[in-house]
């Protein structure tokens, strides 16, 4: 039960079920007795089952362990183990008496003659105990092995306790008897006692003398016909009242009616937080949990004179006054067992519901508080010995269903026993508790080290003495230290009240006091750290001192401290203190009263007649005084500022003095505070007074979180995944961003990869975690400004999972705490939220609540939002990539799945119902850490039981959005994969099937990947009618312009096509799909997980996030595992279907062409291909015969009607698809280079892509095959196949059905279209059908489209001279672009900046030191350099721009890195316009030749010069916008060729370009229409 290995009880066992499942029959049938303990005898047999191996067992793993989940195998093999135990002696009619430790303790009561009957019923449990239990072989090779005694007699019982809680205990000889009995065994012995030997039948049993009159070990029973036995098994059952006769209950107990007497007797027995949980109704695997608790161990020896009854009352005082004391201090004691010669009381500080802080702390001074007293109280104790550990141990339930206990287990516990043996006499701890106890060292004592049976390292022990009086010397300083690296951040409004603070006590001659109240870890300490420095460097003298919560104890001890400081004898040796202060107080303090200051400061004046004559209230009124009048003399000379830290923790006295202080000495006070303290009195007041600022400090921002992170880990940058890593977990926090740091540091987590090393492409993708993180941006500075500071950036590590890496030990503690203050159902609401995410949905959130309806837990939710625990999502999230958005996001498909079962017939209308509620249905977590904290505390089994609950609710959402017509976002992905699936679907489940936890029964069939019979309406059937387009084709841009335009201004909105739905993919994939695919990775669940990872991975692709779909493709190879070397031997460790594996090899090649890794690309691609059965040829006659195959051999296709995409064909269109992509990405990457066989390679792609295409029957899919095949053939020069294709395109989008499908195809074309129109120069119809273009990207949420449609719309508006709308165009480029980390995108928006910079008559969009900043950091980059078009254009405006500066170093420097581009670049929109900005930097460089300004470049002739222009005429064909721009330019440089330089002269010079002088004479492009024809 412990970890979900056996069932809770069942939600609808009413309360005393529940209560009586947790308590002996003994207690539950008991008759009312009186308030004082009562002692009752009765006849019994005792079975004492004693589990072997299990301390060295919890030793091994404690010494291997790394977290405190891996203790989850001792919970999961201890509780498996002991509940079958417990079921068998259940069956055998035995109560369960307690489970302490590793001990089973069961009694059988009946009358004396029954006796001999029972001990056989016993001894044959025994026997069969130990036959199926008795051995259990462990992983870990550590075996466990059963002890067993027994005896038979007079069983004695007692209730101790008061009306609140009461225990109860069983004593007597036959309890020590079956002790002593089960300690002479050995592993798998069953050892009688000598009465239980006596009382037997003795013929029936073969035993040995063990101990004569002591113990016999039982061998045997005689042979035994079965019948024989059955008949007296049903004998023995007449003894037995209780015993259940039906094999599910067990125990009759669980049966009984109510009676209130019954339940409010039964509630005494069980602790007040257990209680709680149970009246919420929670069931019992909710309960348990993994947390750090700290232990206290009681042990009391009385002498053996004493009476039984005298010795039960010695009990009951000893637990009265411990309960009260341990409760006292935040502790619990949970159980009271009997020991041969006194008795143990178990305490444990932090269990759930009643974490505090520092309760280390508290456990020692309680457990010296129960020392003192029960030595100076209890007349018969013989020796008291107390032991206190600290760790991490289950908290849980173990047992059966019918009997089961509320128990601590872990190593720490197994410590905390062997610690009473080896130190008797004395309060001990372990070196944990004594160093997070934070008390000083002189309250402890170190022990010598002694063996601890089955401990193989306990670690240092010490004793702890008490509390005693602390010494202040020695604490002058602040434990932070200012960091002169690093700037202290976000704190100009706390450092300007102290500012103000100064200035007030310049003016008004009174002492002010600024006083920063923040939680931990805000920075106090540092901005007083940052205060000292300033005040110090000011010339003030200044007096800090740190406070610990000790010194509150103490009356003037701050005062006292601060004091000694400023006399400086602090720090001096204790023989020169006396002599130190007397010259201090020298002429300020007359000398017979030097002797007040005694006591204060550890000296021995003499005493004066005059200080003798005072009394203790006359001294204190004296010393003030001294104090007043030193200080007032002090700031004559020299202003003073007290610096005091952690003044919560402030006496009473000091408060007072400082507050009379202030009024009279203009001193300044800066104190720090902790907001959740209660203040004293005199705090109050002084807080209250006018002298008294109080600031709070806030949290740090988003970007100086991230700085701080960048600081701690000596990087400049981090991934995203680590942004919102530390996001999450800090809300602004500096200290848990700092541990978090350290910690992943610790773990060895992150890589570490230098930004300055130039980019190479890589061969592997495992080798690309830096490339992709270098192609993001970087908007974190440096942590220092030193030229030859290494500049370094970090990677998580591909085995690491940021989701599941434990919070360090520090942080889990304070989120526990703050947990722990909240109810239990707030505090299981918020347990449950953590399994889902940082965000959740309160649809799923209800779904894992048992028993919950929606009144209730949406009144849960808004307390919880009340104290900000939780708060409420919107879209304003400092950070775009946090996955928290807005409840509207996840939409619900129209139908449900037909696969579910009548039982959940509810299911898919409720999850309409969840799904489509209002914005204010989605929450996040308010509070750092708590949702991590929270998580961790579940059980593993119950974590992977809630999880798989989780991923099967939210796999029925994982797919497009309504708007989208539903669908995978690796298309038909369900039906590709569906031979895989079905094979193993429900059977990959099985390992859940007999968990035996309700929450995992209920869903073990509900998750498998989406079967083809779960299919969305995909492409089928439109969402409107097809009335898109009239039946006629349109036949010019101009009808399909006018036909788009009615369209989109139908006043019927169920026409207008702008007010479909909008797109929620993005929604889904944060909400939906990372979520999904981290709870598969959770449960195990591979083969899901990978099917989502690939869904995520293409959603984010398909919103242009290439680091996130990188990110996913990364987790998912991690789950396949390393390549082999050799192809023959790759084996993934995750059985994938040949097409997930060829989409795995797609995604990846469209990541790396985004990245730039042009090579990896096309060889991913390639593999897809091959994978998906259409290979593709690698030398240059097999593209030519494969040219000729889809020319005339694949022409029948044409012929034939399309396939409709139906059941049997759907996933043949899915390899379509899925080939087409794979093509048009291949010629993608050919048209980077511009070698002859990269052309023919290039064209073989596109002529393979349309006749993929045109096998779809989506028209949609046909239409961006088309738009595709155009832009290549225009990049080609080919412009013949551009305008068919276009024409082709045209046509075919009439016969669109106007889906979303369909608009992103319209988007498309109407982008081909613009572009088109610019190449030819048609400007003004580019420009309208570019406004349109982005409207409807806008609409479908299509960055990257919108950004190209913007880069069009630009270049159209340039070149017609509206400079204005070329301003609008680049902000609405820029405000895309900053959203994202689009390098390229970035180059482009650059590119335009510079031009607009160069020819835009003084207009400026973004400075030209930025752009220039951009270029410098970026222009190795992998992705830049395989975009040579785009580097063209830039280095020949920053050549131009650097001429118009006469700054010829520079200009010959990017003129040269232009020439590498140019060989390279195709007739492509930026290839031409960066050929035309390239010759214009050779005409300019002709004209500066004769004044030898170019040092570093050879010399151009004019002849050379001629030959970029005939290459540019024959390679930019299907771009004559520039055409007669290039011809002005030609005509320059041979006029200069003829020794007509001042022709040349009057046309260009550094300062008046050549663009703008040709416009200002020519304006060609307006006056000219030779292209309109075209």
């Amino acid at each position: 039960m412990a970890t979900g290995e056996r069932v809770g009880a069942p939600f609808l066992w009413p309360a005393e079920a529940r209560l009586a499942a947790l308590l002996p029959d003994l207690l539950v049938f008991r008759k009312p007795r009186g308030s004082e303990p009562e002692l009752v005898t009765s006849q019994g047999v005792l079975l004492g089952v004693h589990v072997t191996g299990f301390t060295a067992l919890m030793d091994r793993v404690s010494l291997t362990c790394q977290s405190e989940h891996d203790m989850d195998k001792l919970a999961h093999i201890f509780s498996y183990y002991i509940s079958d135990i417990v079921e068998h002696v259940l069956c055998f009619g035995g109560d369960i008496l307690n489970i302490t430790g590793n001990v089973l303790l069961a009694l059988w009561t009946v009358e004396q003659n029954q006796l001999s009957d029972i001990i056989t019923l016993v001894a044959k449990c025994s026997l069969e105990i130990q036959e199926k239990f008795g051995i259990y072989h462990t992983r870990e090779g550590q075996d466990l092995q059963l002890k067993i005694g027994l005896s038979a007699g007079r069983i004695s019982q007692v209730v101790v306790g008061d009306e609140q809680r009461q225990y109860l205990l069983v004593t007597g000889q036959d309890v020590d008897d079956v002790q002593l009995a089960h300690h002479l065994a050995q592993a798998n012995e069953i050892v009688l006692s000598w009465n239980c030997w006596k009382l037997c039948e003795q013929y029936m049993f073969e035993v040995e003398i063990l101990r004569e009159n002591e113990a016999v070990k039982l061998r045997d029973m005689r042979t035994i016909d079965p019948f024989d036995f059955d008949e007296h098994f049903d004998k023995c059952l007449k003894y037995l009242p209780h015993y259940e006769t039906s094999a599910d209950i067990l125990r009759s107990a669980l049966e009984l009616d109510p009676d209130s007497a019954l339940e409010k007797t039964l509630r005494k027995h069980i602790m007040k937080t257990l209680l709680k949980k149970i009246d919420e109704g929670q069931p019992m695997e909710y309960i348990s949990e993994f947390r750090t608790v700290t232990m206290v161990l009681v042990s009391l020896e009385f002498h053996k004179t004493a009476w039984m009854l005298h010795f039960c009352h010695l009990i009951q005082e000893a637990a009265l006054y411990i309960s009260t004391v341990i409760e006292t201090g935040g502790g619990q004691l949970i159980q009271i067992f009997m020991i041969e010669k006194g008795c143990m009381f178990l305490c444990v500080f932090g269990l759930p519901g009643d974490k505090k802080p520092d309760e280390c702390a508290h456990a020692l001074e309680s457990s010296f508080s129960i020392f003192r007293f029960c030595w100076e109280n209890l007349a018969e104790i013989k020796l008291v010995s107390i032991s206190i550990t600290n760790g991490p141990v289950f908290c849980g339930m173990v047992g059966a269903v019918a009997r089961h206990e509320y128990t601590v287990i872990g190593p720490k516990v197994s410590l905390v026993s062997r610690m009473i043996t080896a130190y008797p006499g004395l309060v001990s701890c372990d070196e944990v508790t004594y160093l997070r106890s934070m008390l000083p060292a002189y309250n402890f004592k170190k022990l010598p080290e002694k063996m601890m049976k089955n401990i193989s390292n306990p670690g240092n022990m010490y004793e702890y003495l008490g509390h005693r009086r602390c010494i202040m010397f020695g604490k002058r300083h602040l434990d932070r230290e200012r960091n002169k690296n690093h700037p202290l951040l976000d704190r100009v409004e706390e450092l300007e009240a102290f500012r103000m603070a100064q200035q007030r006590c310049l003016h008004q001659k009174k002492g002010q006091a600024v006083l920063y109240e923040g939680g931990k870890g805000y920075g106090k300490s540092q901005l007083l750290a940052e205060i000292n420095f300033l005040a110090q460097k000011e010339g003030h003298r200044v007096l800090p001192l740190k406070l610990k919560e000790a010194d509150s104890k103490q009356r003037f001890y701050a005062i006292q401290t601060l004091m000694a400081i400023f006399f400086e004898i602090d720090t001096c040796p204790a023989c020169y203190r006396q002599e130190c202060l007397h010259k201090q107080l020298h002429g300020m303090v007359e000398e017979p009263l030097h002797c007040l200051f005694n006591d204060l400061f550890f000296v021995k004046f003499p005493l004066s007649f005059k200080v003798s004559h005072m009394d203790d209230l006359a001294r204190q009124r004296k010393i003030k005084a001294c104090f007043f009048q030193v200080l007032q003399e002090a700031v004559r000379e020299t202003s003073l500022i007290f610096l005091i830290d952690e003044a919560q923790f402030m006496d009473a006295a000091s408060w007072e003095f400082l507050g009379t202080l202030l009024s009279g000495v203009p001193i300044i006070v800066v104190m720090t505070l902790m907001p959740t303290f209660t203040l004293c009195g005199w705090a109050q007041r002084f807080l209250q007074s006018p002298q008294a600022v109080l600031v709070p400090i806030s949290k740090l921002t988003v970007n100086s979180l991230l700085r701080v992170a960048c600081w701690e880990l000596r990087v400049v940058s981090i991934p995203q995944e680590l942004q919102i890593y530390f996001l999450h977990r800090c809300f602004g926090n500096p200290l848990y961003c700092e541990v978090l740091c350290q910690d992943l540091l610790s773990k060895d987590a992150l890589l570490f990869h230098d930004l300055q090393k130039e980019e190479e492409e890589n061969s592997k993708w495992e080798a690309l975690s830096a490339t992709a993180m270098k192609s993001t941006m970087y908007s974190i500075s440096p942590a220092s400004s030193e030229e030859d500071q290494e500049l370094d950036v970090c990677t998580v590590k591909d085995d690491v999972n940021l989701d599941t890496v434990l919070l360090p030990p520090l942080l889990k503690e304070i989120a526990v705490n703050q947990l722990d203050q909240l109810s239990p159902e707030e505090q299981l609401l918020i347990k449950c939220a953590a399994v889902i995410g940082h965000s959740f949905h309160i649809g799923l959130l209800q779904h894992l609540l048992p028993g919950w309806d929606k009144h209730k837990l949406l009144k849960v939710l808004g307390a919880l939002v009340d104290i900000h625990v939780l708060r409420w999502c919107s879209k304003s999230q400092e950070l775009p990539a946090e996955p928290v958005l807005e409840p509207s996001s996840v939409k619900v498909i129209e139908q449900t799945k037909e696969r579910k079962k009548k039982s959940d017939a509810g299911y898919p209308l409720r999850l309409q119902e969840e799904l489509s509620l209002p914005q204010s249905e989605v929450l996040e977590f308010g509070v750092p850490l708590l949702r991590e904290a929270a998580w961790e505390l579940w059980p593993k089994a119950q974590q992977i039981a809630l999880h798989l609950e989780c991923a099967c609710f939210l796999q029925d959402l994982a797919c497009r959005c309504g708007s989208c017509h539903g669908g995978d976002f690796v298309p038909f992905h369900r039906f590709a994969t569906c031979s895989t699936k079905s094979s193993s679907g429900t059977s990959r489940f099985c390992n859940y099937r007999n968990t035996g936890s309700v929450l995992t029964r209920v869903v073990t069939d509900k998750l498998q990947l989406p079967s083809p019979q779960d299919s969305f309406q995909f492409w089928t059937t439109p969402s409107r009618s097809q009335e898109a387009f009239p039946s006629e084709h349109c036949r010019t841009e101009e009808e399909f312009l006018d036909q788009v335009n009615r369209k989109l201004t139908q006043s019927s909105p169920e026409k207008n096509l702008l007010t479909m739905k909008p797109c929620h993919c993005e929604e889904t994939l944060k909400l939906v799909l990372s979520p999904l695919t981290q709870h598969c990775l959770v449960i195990g669940e591979t083969p899901c997980a990978f099917y989502y990872l690939l869904e995520a991975a293409a959603a984010s692709l398909d919103l242009s996030d290439n680091y996130m779909a990188f990110f996913y493709l990364r987790k998912a190879s991690s789950l396949l595992g390393q390549p082999s070397a050799f192809s023959f031997l790759k084996k993934h460790k995750v059985k994938i279907s040949q097409f997930e594996e060829a989409t795995f090899c797609h995604l990846r090649s469209e990541v790396c062409f985004n990245m730039g890794q042009i090579t990896l690309a096309k060889k991913l691609a390639r593999q897809a291909l091959r994978l998906l059965k259409r290979n593709f040829p690698w030398t240059w006659l097999g593209v030519l015969f494969q040219t000729f195959l889809e020319k005339y051999w694949h022409s029948w296709s044409l012929s034939q009607p399309p396939n409709n995409p139906s059941e049997n064909s759907k996933k043949k269109l899915a390899v379509l698809l899925q080939q087409a992509h794979c093509l048009s990405l291949l010629w993608r990457l050919y048209n980077l280079e511009a070698t002859a066989s990269s052309r023919r390679s290039a064209c073989l792609a596109a002529l393979m892509q349309k006749n993929s295409a045109e096998e779809f029957a989506h028209e949609a899919q046909v239409v961006s095959t088309y738009v595709a095949l155009s832009q290549f053939s225009q990049n080609m020069g080919d412009r013949e196949k551009w305008l068919h294709c276009e024409q082709m395109a045209i046509q075919k989008s009439s016969l669109c059905w106007f889906s979303r499908e369909g608009l992103l195809a319209t988007a498309q074309l109407m982008q081909a279209l613009a572009y088109t129109k610019l190449c030819l120069g048609h400007l003004e119809f580019s420009i309208k059908l570019g406004f349109q273009a982005q409207k409807i990207c806008r609409h479908l949420k299509k960055p990257a489209l919108e950004s190209l449609v913007l880069s069009v719309l630009f270049r159209s508006a340039f070149l017609k001279k509206r400079f204005d709308l070329c301003v609008r165009v680049l902000e609405s480029q820029w405000a895309l672009m900053s959203q994202g980390h689009d390098v390229l995108g970035l180059a482009c928006f650059y590119s335009a900046c510079l031009d607009l910079l160069l020819y835009g008559k003084g207009l400026l969009c973004r400075p030209f030191g930025e752009c220039l900043r951009f270029i410098q950091h970026y222009e190795h980059s992998c992705v830049l350099t395989s975009q040579s078009n785009v580097m063209l254009g830039v280095h020949s405006s920053l050549a131009m721009w650097f001429a118009q500066d006469s700054q010829w170093k520079l200009f010959e420097h990017h003129l040269s890195r232009a020439r590498q581009l140019v060989k390279r670049t195709n007739a492509s929109l930026f290839g031409s316009h960066g050929f035309v900005r390239f010759l214009e930097c050779h005409v300019l460089m002709l004209q500066k030749m004769p004044e030898s300004v170019f040092m570093h470049i050879p010399p151009e002739t004019h002849s050379q010069t001629l030959k970029y222009f005939k290459e540019f005429f024959s390679r930019c064909v299907t771009c004559p916008v520039y055409h007669q721009w290039v011809s002005e330019l030609k005509a320059a440089v041979m006029r200069h060729g003829k020794r007509e330089s001042r022709s040349l002269t009057s046309i260009i010079s550094p300062f008046d370009t050549c663009l703008t002088r040709i416009w200002i004479e020519g304006e060609f492009l307006e006056e000219n229409n030779s292209f309109e024809g075209n």
